[in-house]
């Protein structure tokens, strides 16, 4: 009897993480269908203002550290941010664009990342990203961040985004995991609401 009432708590948990997951691909898809003239729009801006692709990619390491390619609205100069991919961005840069700059202070750069969720890379929320120099080298500890899909944002975002320290990003991204539930999510992305329009945390302290 135990043994039975196992297997139904299980099978109710793998139906209700299909259910999260196909909610979440539905609604990534939507919104793309709905913000396309705004990324019609944000592109024709990039390019009036410099050369260069309107979207900038990047492989990212992501669940249980499989390679993907990441999307975001490209915010700097083309040359000068294929040259220093592994630089902080501050505020001021002189490499990022003016259109760039109000992408990045709004957060817009993030929603391409809409077509990751659809491709199934990431999810709407989770730990942020990071190249694979540094998800091939995560420790133990580090490589919790690896049991979920990547997110567009995270408690980590919502707690100091660039203003944190790498440990602190961590030690946040498996406090998420460890309480990971979809009334967690809900809270997350409410808060990141008020988090872009606020503008808090866009830049590193450097």
């Amino acid at each position: 009897m135990a043994n039975e009432q196992t297997a139904f708590v299980l099978k109710q948990a793998k139906w209700s993480q299909y259910l999260a997951r196909s909610s979440a691909w539905l609604f990534a898809l939507i919104l793309l269908i709905i913000l396309s003239p705004l990324f019609v729009v944000i592109g024709i801006l990039i390019k009036l203002e410099s050369k260069g692709s309107i979207f900038f990619t990047q492989v990212r390491g992501g669940l249980n550290g499989q390679y993907f390619t990441i999307y975001k609205f490209r915010t700097m100069y083309d040359e000068p941010e294929k040259l220093s991919l592994d630089i902080d961005v501050v505020e001021n840069d002189p490499r990022i664009t003016k259109v760039g700059y109000i992408l990045r202070t709004t957060s817009l750069d993030e929603l391409p990342q809409l077509i990751n969720i659809v491709k199934g890379d990431m999810a709407f929320v989770g730990p942020r990203p990071t190249m694979p120099s540094q998800t091939d080298n995560y420790n133990e500890y580090q490589k919790q961040r690896l049991f979920v899909k990547p997110g567009v944002t995270g408690l980590a975002q919502i707690s100091g985004r660039n203003a944190l320290t790498w440990d602190e990003k961590i030690d946040l991204d498996v406090e998420y995991i460890n309480r990971k539930n979809i009334r967690y999510d809900l809270y997350i992305i409410l808060q990141t609401f008020f988090k872009v329009i606020k503008s808090e945390g866009v830049y590193s302290n450097e």
